[in-house]
Parts: C-alpha cells; sequence; structure tokens
C-alpha cells in the first residue's frame, strides 16, 4: 500500500464476516482490522456496516466499543423476511394422480447497509483517493465502476476462493468482471489473517 495515498475502508461486516468462517476458518477481531487499517494502510476513516437484532445486549455492547475505537458506524436493524413457499409435485404411486403442496421455506434475516455505503463512498469520491472496499457482493458492481470514472482507485478486500463443499464462490462474477479494469484490484483476505485473526480460546470443562 502507497502511505501517500489518501485512503478510506468500508466494511461490509457481513459479507466479510462469512467470507473469512466459511472459505478460510477464522473469526475477524475488529480491533486488529480498525488498528492495522490506521497503521499499516493509513486509512484516515474506516467505515463499518452491519446489522443488529433486536434485544441482542451483547453485539450493542461490541458496536459501541467499537464505535469508541474509532469506527464510523453504520448499524441497521435485522429484519426478518419470509422466503417464497416452495410447490412441490406429489405423484400417487397408486392412481398416478398429481397433487401440489406448498412448503413453507421459512424466513431469512438482513440489514441491508448497501444505500449508506453507497452514500458514504461517492460522498468522498475525489480523483486520486483510494477505497479499501471489503465485500464480494455484485450488488455493487455498479458503484465500484462510477467511483473509478470519477478518479477514484478502488481495491476490493475479499476472497475468490471457491467453497469446497459445493464448488461456488462468495466473491461475485460481476466484481470478477471488474477487476478486468484499471483502477480495480483484488487484496486476498486470507493474506491478512495473521495480522487480523481473532484468537479464540477454548474452555476446558
Amino acid at each position: 500500500m502507497d502511505g501517500r495515498k489518501k485512503r478510506f475502508a468500508f466494511i461490509d461486516v457481513y459479507n466479510t464476516k462469512n467470507t473469512t468462517e466459511e472459505l478460510h476458518n477464522f473469526i475477524i477481531d475488529w480491533n486488529k482490522l480498525y488498528d492495522y487499517l490506521k497503521r499499516q494502510w493509513n486509512c484516515e476513516k474506516v467505515f463499518f456496516y452491519s446489522g443488529i437484532e433486536i434485544g441482542d445486549t451483547n453485539t450493542e455492547q461490541e458496536y459501541l466499543e467499537l464505535k469508541k475505537l474509532g469506527y464510523e458506524m453504520q448499524i441497521k436493524p435485522v429484519m426478518s423476511y419470509r422466503r417464497r413457499d416452495k410447490i412441490i409435485k406429489i405423484i400417487c404411486s397408486n392412481c398416478k394422480e398429481v397433487n401440489t403442496k406448498n412448503v413453507a421455506m421459512g424466513y431469512d434475516k438482513k440489514s441491508n447497509c448497501d444505500s449508506e455505503l453507497t452514500v458514504d463512498t461517492l460522498g468522498l469520491a475525489t480523483p486520486g483517493i483510494e477505497m479499501c472496499i471489503f465485500t464480494g457482493d455484485g450488488d455493487f458492481a455498479y458503484l465500484i465502476e462510477r467511483l473509478v470514472e470519477k478518479g477514484v482507485s478502488v481495491k476490493l478486500v475479499s476472497s475468490n476462493a471457491r467453497l469446497s463443499r459445493i464448488g461456488n464462490r462468495r466473491f461475485s462474477s460481476r466484481l470478477r468482471n471488474l477487476l478486468k479494469k484499471p483502477g480495480i484490484d483484488l487484496i486476498e483476505i486470507n493474506n491478512l489473517k495473521e495480522r487480523i485473526e481473532k484468537i479464540v480460546e477454548n474452555s476446558e470443562n
């Protein structure tokens, strides 16, 4: 990283957390990450985008401490969304009559901070600066293109590794296509593991 460049970091927490835990089997220590981004990457500001469930006092306290540390916090409540029911066909083995059945697919929990991240990046977008965006979410592809058009250099911090058990990636193909363009690069987050990993001590009963 060029220490002379004006630099900001933007962390899509949900996507980044899932990337490190599912692909590389480590948990991020947000305190270590903030320190690394400030001291090693010389980021002027570090933005943190996440959700919190109502009544989750532990996470609420953790986020208050991160705000005191210096993160620019953008926190929204987690909402539950019902998945669309799945319709299945059942064929009677005796009469061969086809019947249909609705199967409830449960709920997804989501807190979408995409608009906040978009507004914050565009508000700081001036020629010559560098933005480190922690995400593999293809929904940000259009935003990243606009940032580059404004003269911003974009570093995507994520992972292009495959999920071995199902063979696909968490890093969107839309973002991979953008890597072919000048001004957009990928920083493999697993290369930061030694500096940002949370050390969890196993307690013995």
